[in-house]
């Protein structure tokens, strides 16, 4: 079972570029604990700014840096971040066309019992919203380190959300197929699509795993580049198919089901479901009681696509 969490793992490619890059700079709002970015800032004292609980300011001033030529990494719980700071998001870094990368951590619903203040179940939908600004949810640690890496060469703006704890790896460090903004198709099958985005891929792995042993192919899409939008993906994947399923740790309004419901709808029409949190405060529990209880499982997905198929 992995034990080590995708906030970890940015920690990790962070330190190792700054090694050679002395233009890389770490900000937190009072979250460098959260973040698990504490050894960055202890090996690189000179490369780091704590802001304090302000997250405007914390975006504001990494936006600030990218104008100077350095390459921001801001991190804070997702459910500030996107929402505290959003005119920032919007303005200092997308607008302005800044090199920010805000690191959203603790995303969806890991801090459990905290409550809905703690949540983030908008902030795709949100995040998603502003003009040039990308959206990603690496699905495990794997696809993490790719991601990370591959977002240390370019210089746009990008939100990354991840969650709080370790979660089950869907790849392994010797078989992790990656193309930047194009996700990748794990699983394919003429039965159902799956599509899903951050921790829920692995449930959506599962799914399919549980569907084929009752004779029911599945596709599966890790679609962790929710904008820019992989369409061609979706397109092919639900042609395929008699039905279409997207999971996300989300409102059930704006987020992936919603676009995939779009792009679907727009050139190959299905019968297309999306699962996700409710349009309600989640009860409380850890991430997983949660996700038991929403049925968004591998045996709850894979309920959800008979049913479908049945219907």
């Amino acid at each position: 079972m992995n034990k080590i969490a995708n906030r970890k793992v940015i920690c990790d490619v962070l330190m190792e570029e700054a090694k050679t890059d002395k233009d890389l700079v770490v900000l937190c709002s009072d979250s460098r604990g959260s973040a698990s970015l504490t050894p960055f800032f202890e090996a690189y004292p000179d490369q780091a700014v704590e802001a304090g609980i302000a997250e405007q300011d914390l975006v504001g001033m990494a936006a600030g840096l990218a104008k100077m030529g350095k390459k921001p990494y801001a991190a804070s719980p997702a459910s500030f971040l996107t929402t505290r700071s959003y005119e920032q998001c919007k303005v200092d870094c997308a607008y302005s066309d800044t090199n920010v990368k805000l690191i959203g951590i603790s995303g969806g619903i890991s801090y459990g019992a905290l409550g809905m203040s703690h949540h983030s179940a908008q902030d795709i939908a949100a995040m998603s919203a502003i003009p040039n600004m990308r959206v990603y949810l690496p699905s495990d640690r794997h696809q993490t380190r790719k991601l990370m890496q591959a977002l240390l060469k370019d210089e746009k703006c990008a939100y990354i959300r991840v969650g709080r704890n370790p979660v089950e790896d869907v790849y392994t460090e010797d078989n992790c197929p990656f193309a930047m903004d194009h996700a990748t198709e794990i699983r394919k099958g003429d039965d159902v699509a799956i599509i899903a985005c951050g921790e829920m891929v692995r449930p959506a792995v599962d799914a399919a795993d549980l569907l084929e042993a009752e004779g029911i192919h599945a596709t599966v899409l890790d679609m962790y580049c929710v904008k820019p939008l992989d369409k061609k993906a979706i397109i092919e994947a639900a042609q395929r198919a008699k039905v279409v399923i997207s999971v996300e740790e989300h409102s059930p309004f704006g987020g992936l089901g919603s676009m995939v419901a779009q792009v679907v709808g727009e050139n190959c029409p299905r019968k297309t479901v999306t699962m996700a949190l409710p349009d309600a405060p989640v009860i409380t529990g850890t991430s997983a009681q949660v996700f038991a209880h929403y049925g968004l499982t591998g045996e709850g997905i894979a309920k959800k696509a008979k049913e479908l198929l049945e219907a």
